[in-house]
C-alpha cells in the first residue's frame, strides 16, 4: 500500500467503529421503523454500512489485522448497548452475533474472487442475514429477552435484513463507481 493509502487507515478504522456506536445509539434513540408487519431498528441501516467499512478496513490493514479491530468492535458495541441501558441479556446477544456477522463478512470476502464491488455485497448480504437472525433470535424473541413474541420474529428478522441488503446494494455500487473512476481512461 502506497502512503497515500496508508493514512487512511486511522481514518477508515474510526469510521468503522464510529459506525457501530451510532447504529447503537440510533437504535437505543428510535423507535424501531415499521413498514406494514416489517419491525426495522433504525440502527440496522448503519450495520449495513458496518459491514462495508469492515471491508475497507480488511483491505486497509489486512485480514489478521482486521480480527484485531473487530475485537475491539464487538467490545465497544457491547459497551455501548450497555450504556444506553439494554439488558445484560442484549447486550450479550449484540456481542454474539457481532462476532458471528463480521466474522462471516470477513471469511467470505477474503475468498471471494470477484471484483471488489461484488465481494462487499455478497459478504454484507451473508453477514447482514446472520446478524439479523442471531440477534432477534437471541436477543429478542422468547429465547433471550423476549421483547417480541414468535408471531413478530419473522418480520423482525425480514426488516433487518432488508435493510441491510439495500445498504449494501448502495455501498456495493457506490465501491463500483469510484473504483471505476479511478481506472484511467483507456481513450487516453
Amino acid at each position: 500500500m502506497n502512503t497515500a493509502n496508508a493514512g487512511m487507515r486511522p481514518l477508515v478504522i474510526f469510521l468503522y467503529l464510529a459506525a457501530i456506536v451510532l447504529a447503537n445509539v440510533l437504535t437505543a434513540a428510535i423507535e424501531p421503523i415499521m413498514l406494514g408487519h416489517l419491525i426495522i431498528p433504525a440502527g440496522s441501516l448503519l450495520i449495513g454500512v458496518t459491514f462495508i467499512l469492515r471491508d475497507l478496513v480488511q483491505n486497509a490493514i489486512g485480514r489478521r489485522n482486521t480480527y484485531y479491530t473487530i475485537a475491539a468492535a464487538m467490545v465497544i458495541s457491547g459497551a455501548t448497548s450497555w450504556a444506553f441501558g439494554d439488558t445484560l441479556w442484549i447486550t450479550f446477544a449484540s456481542a454474539v452475533t457481532f462476532l458471528f456477522s463480521e466474522t462471516a463478512d470477513t471469511e467470505i470476502y477474503t475468498r471471494l474472487r470477484l471484483p471488489m464491488s461484488m465481494r462487499v455485497f455478497y459478504s454484507g448480504i451473508a453477514g447482514g442475514i446472520l446478524d439479523s437472525v442471531i440477534f432477534v433470535v437471541i436477543g429478542l424473541s422468547p429465547l433471550g429477552a423476549g421483547f417480541l413474541p414468535w408471531g413478530l420474529v419473522g418480520y423482525a428478522i425480514l426488516g433487518q435484513i432488508l435493510a441491510k441488503t439495500g445498504m449494501q446494494a448502495l455501498g456495493a455500487g457506490l465501491v463500483h463507481l469510484v473504483l471505476k473512476m479511478r481506472q484511467p481512461s483507456r481513450l487516453a
